[in-house]
């Protein structure tokens, strides 16, 4: 039974996390949203100090595991900045078609004036839409991509069906989040890292301790490894493979749809 079955006086009290908090499910699209908003102007320049810049590469690989190929249909969901979006583009040409989707219009102008200072403009259509109920028709995209999104959905179950359910049969969906460490001691570092010095920068570059709070406490919630590989698996991806980087901090989930 899901919570759509659920009478809905049950529905209405069932809760979530967003970061170590419990709320109500209703109320956590708008919370996330929330996030997302206020940090949208800045939120590669976060990336890049969170990470020193390392996601850039993490989204070099995921893209060149990918394997876009000229023509193709790709979906980047969550793709508001248009960091994937621009690694995919000339590898699509001619005639590929990126559709790049969030549930935030903030993130996406972003997205859209980075991707038109670049000229890339031509066979991109950008899309306010959520990933768990996605308006677009069965099969039809080639490939999948969604980078730092997945754990900031009310129901990441859901979002892995849409996606399951809008590839072509062949089709293969990559997913690129922060995961748990593999490395002996690097949880502690990262630890420390994470909730001492992480929500400082956001306090002192965004104006805004608390989001980066949620942030750093979204990644601590998410499955680990084995355990999203499985959920990928339960929405119907086969050959489901994992490829940690950074000693695990980051994963990518890659899928296909067979059938």
């Amino acid at each position: 039974m899901t919570d759509h079955d659920l009478p809905e006086n049950e529905q209405e009290s069932a809760t979530t996390h967003f970061g170590y908090q419990e709320v109500p499910e209703a109320e956590k699209e708008k919370l996330v949203r929330g996030v997302f908003s206020s940090v949208a102007n800045r939120y590669d320049l976060m990336n890049d100090l969170m990470s020193l810049g390392v996601h850039r590469l993490w989204k070099r690989y995921t893209v060149d595991l990918a394997r876009p190929r000229p023509g193709q249909q790709v979906l980047d969901l969550a793709g508001g900045t248009g960091d994937l979006a621009a690694l995919l583009y000339k590898r699509l040409q001619p005639n590929g078609r990126i559709v790049v989707s969030d549930i935030n219009p903030e993130m996406l102008a972003v997205g859209e004036k980075r991707l038109a200072d670049k000229g890339m403009l031509g066979g991109v259509e950008f899309v306010e839409a959520n990933a768990e109920e996605l308006p677009f028709a069965d099969q039809q995209f080639d490939l999948v991509t969604l980078a730092f999104g997945i754990r900031n959905m009310t129901h990441p179950e859901r979002a892995l069906a849409e996606i399951y359910r809008v590839l072509k049969v062949g089709g293969r969906a990559l997913i690129l989040e922060f995961s748990h460490p593999r490395w002996p001691g690097l949880q502690q570092i990262y630890d420390l890292y994470s909730f001492n010095i992480l929500p400082k920068i956001g306090e002192i570059v965004a104006k805004d301790r608390d989001s980066y709070q949620y942030l750093v406490e979204s990644i601590r919630r998410f499955p680990d490894q084995d355990t999203f590989r499985m959920m990928m698996e339960d929405a119907g991806f086969a050959r489901v493979d994992v490829h940690n980087l950074s000693g695990g901090i980051v994963a990518i989930h890659r899928g296909f749809r067979l059938d």
